[in-house]
């Protein structure tokens, strides 16, 4: 393998732009890969091949549409439309983009790949193993998104942005070196969602349609009809549509009987969170270490959640339990719990339950 080669995630956008230019500021060899997720994007094509030549790089695409039409919008349909809260780039991240990456950079005997994301890797003698380690730079901290990456990945991965203190200081570093998008704007939540729809109209555009049912209170009782369980999270209290003479949120989502359960805020608080199809990057697969059992660590129930002190331990079915010191609000089934010790991502899952 060239140590000196690097194969970098590109987009069209300042962050992947200016990770380019820090990689060949170091002197790597850098060439760009981008990932074409909708069938031949030709602005989005353009936008990558312009920031690559402004940064001096090589610059290649790869067609994963098919890949991504089948592993991750399905699967955002199938979990909407099932009253879940889906994260796609929890899904893209191993599946796509960094199979891509790691595939490319095996096919041209590359060492290293890289991207633009806000986090960093550590080697951890404790544990003997690769990790994803929180950004320096909070506000805009991406670990969480990284949580399902496995060794073979993280310990060839460079990413670059965390020598940078702010989102500001990438720019001011890419408008110095004459980069086009260094004032761009952040790219949108969901990549494959045009601006000017929600996702319910996508999510109606592949197929799926959601059907009227019950909003109910909890003890069952009917308080009213809703438009389908896809519209609605845990949590949710805007767009209901019911007035009940005080306010009122989802507290959870009935999918077998498709009912939306309604309550005061109170009622969203849980204190334990069962998460399942876990991974660890330690075992590279969701069995948890034996070491981790019992350990006090801090967890984020959502990506703009704060870190909250819990403890970890093996659950029924293949799941874990994570008991928090302090009840947390509204964990939402079908997103990600990601757990961290010492700042260092060591695993994760999917919210299935809370009590």
């Amino acid at each position: 393998m060239n140590k000196n080669k690097v194969i970098l995630g590109l987009s069209g956008g300042v962050d992947s732009a200016a990770a380019a230019l820090v990689l060949r500021n170091r002197g790597f060899e850098v060439t760009g890969l981008y990932f074409d997720i909708s069938k031949h994007n030709k602005e989005g094509i353009e936008a990558a091949r312009k920031a690559a030549h402004d940064a001096g790089i090589g610059f290649v695409t790869v067609n994963v549409h098919e890949m991504f039409s089948e592993i991750v919008i399905d699967n955002f349909c199938r979990e909407y439309i099932r009253g879940r809260t889906p994260n796609p780039c929890i899904i893209c991240n191993p599946a796509i983009k960094f199979k891509a990456l790691t595939d490319f950079a095996d096919s041209e005997g590359a060492q290293y790949i890289a991207t633009g994301h806000y986090a960093k890797t550590v080697y951890s003698e404790e544990f003997k193993s690769w990790f994803i380690q929180q950004s320096r730079n909070a506000r805009k901290d991406q670990s969480y998104m990284l949580y399902r990456l496995s060794q073979n990945v993280i310990s060839r991965l460079i990413m670059p942005l965390e020598e940078f203190e702010s989102k500001n200081d990438v720019r001011e570093f890419a408008q110095a070196e004459g980069l086009f998008n260094a004032s761009k704007k952040d790219s949108q939540e969901i990549c494959f969602i045009d601006d000017n729809s929600g996702y319910i109209e996508f999510i109606r555009s592949k197929g799926y349609n959601p059907v009227e049912g019950n909003y109910v209170d909890m003890q069952g009782n009917v308080l009213g009809r809703h438009e389908g369980i896809a519209n609605y999270t845990v949590g949710q209290r805007k767009g209901l549509g019911i007035a009940l003479g005080k306010p009122a949120y989802v507290i959870s989502i009935d999918d077998a009987n498709n009912s939306v359960v309604l309550g005061d805020s109170g009622d969203l608080f849980r204190s334990r969170v069962y998460i399942g199809n876990c991974f660890f990057p330690m075992t590279g697969n969701g069995e948890m270490p034996d070491m981790l059992r019992g350990l006090r660590v801090m967890c984020k129930i959502r990506y703009a959640a704060k870190p909250a002190s819990a403890v970890i331990e093996r659950a029924y079915d293949d799941m874990v339990c994570v008991s928090f010191d302090e009840p947390q609000r509204a964990p939402a089934p079908g997103q990600s719990l990601v757990i961290y010790s010492d700042g260092m991502v060591i695993g994760g899952g999917f919210i299935e339950l809370s009590e």
